[in-house]
């Protein structure tokens, strides 16, 4: 089958697949109250996953990450792991995780197929990592980290929302950080969730200003892979790490996009904002309904937006980014 694709040319190499969208931490830019259950949760099961896999391998999906809320608080988290592997048409199977599982897991879920692995990492300093995620697991999160190095993942990436006047003084610490340690630190400008309209205001800070003074300091640009996220990436000749910038809010952010998301009950979702997603799970029951699902999600490419339209202060039904994987 065709590559998906939009009207304005954009390829979807790249599926981010939510299979879960409880959470057991409680950050202040996502669910500062904690995980509170919409009715009785039926996440996609295993069957599910598989069939949707498969679709999406067919019209060159060639990227997964297993997302959630927290994904590895499935307890088949490793069966997953394993169904998306197997599939001949993945070539990179990664998921986003705050990490609290990660030391006792990571050689488990490395043999399962899993290659990079994206850990929320928001501070450094112990007190304002519990500060802003509201649990007091600092140092449970950097073991795992240590633990996934160990494994071998070909790629560790560390996540952290930018938040002025909370974390915007640990730039220091995390070039310190990768200095000698080859992972990815990623900087994510914090965008306005329909639950977030006040803490947007309170702690939003632009990445042009770690951009401009990265380049001051020698960093260079890398060029992006077909399947790589939105991220502008930076690496220098004197850190085994990189920097990675998500801007949103920056011009043409949309431009590049490569992504689709599935969310955790199988609804299709063309962006992160703005609409209510299309309905997947009843052609996710049978392999005798490929054809039909894969008819659907081309029709439904007809409809992606150029931009999302968050300039505007348009933030869509989404009311918190762990609703349908971030």
């Amino acid at each position: 089958m065709s590559q998906l694709q939009d009207s304005f040319g954009r390829r979807f190499h790249y599926l981010r697949m939510s299979v879960t969208d409880v959470c057991n931490f409680k950050c202040t830019y996502c669910l500062p109250d904690g995980y509170r259950p919409d009715g009785k949760p039926k996440f996609l099961a295993l069957n599910e996953i598989e069939n949707l896999v498969a679709a999406f391998g067919e019209v060159g999906t060639q990227k997964i990450r297993i997302t959630g809320g927290e994904p590895t608080l499935r307890k088949d988290f490793t069966d997953i792991i394993r169904v998306v592997a197997d599939n001949d048409n993945i070539n990179t199977v990664a998921t986003t995780t705050n990490g609290y599982r990660l030391e006792k897991h990571a050689k488990e879920w490395y043999d399962a197929g899993l290659r990079r692995i994206n850990v929320s990492v928001d501070s450094l300093d112990p007190k304002m990592f519990y500060q802003i995620t509201g649990e007091n697991k600092f140092d449970q999160v950097m073991r795992g980290i240590d633990a996934a190095l160990e494994a071998g993942f070909e790629r560790i990436k560390i996540n952290a929302v930018l938040l002025k006047g909370l974390n915007d003084k640990d730039l220091p610490r995390f070039l310190h950080w990768i200095k000698s340690t080859p992972i990815d630190l990623r900087f994510i400008e914090l965008m306005e969730t329909g639950l977030g309209h006040d803490y947007f205001n309170a702690h939003h800070l632009a990445g042009l200003d770690i951009k401009l003074k990265l380049e001051s300091e020698g960093w260079l640009y890398d060029l992006p892979s077909v399947d790589d996220g939105p991220a502008q990436n930076f690496s220098h000749p004197d850190y085994q790490g990189r920097i990675g910038l998500i801007m949103p809010y920056a011009k043409n952010f949309c431009a590049s996009c490569n992504r689709l998301r599935v969310s955790a009950k199988g609804k299709l979702h063309l962006c992160l904002f703005t609409e209510n997603g299309l309905d997947l799970r009843d052609l996710l029951q049978h392999e005798s309904q490929r054809a039909e699902l894969i008819e659907r999600l081309h029709s439904q490419l007809a409809q992606k937006e150029e931009t999302h339209y968050l300039h505007q202060g348009i933030t869509g039904v989404t009311k918190h980014l762990a609703s349908i994987g971030g």
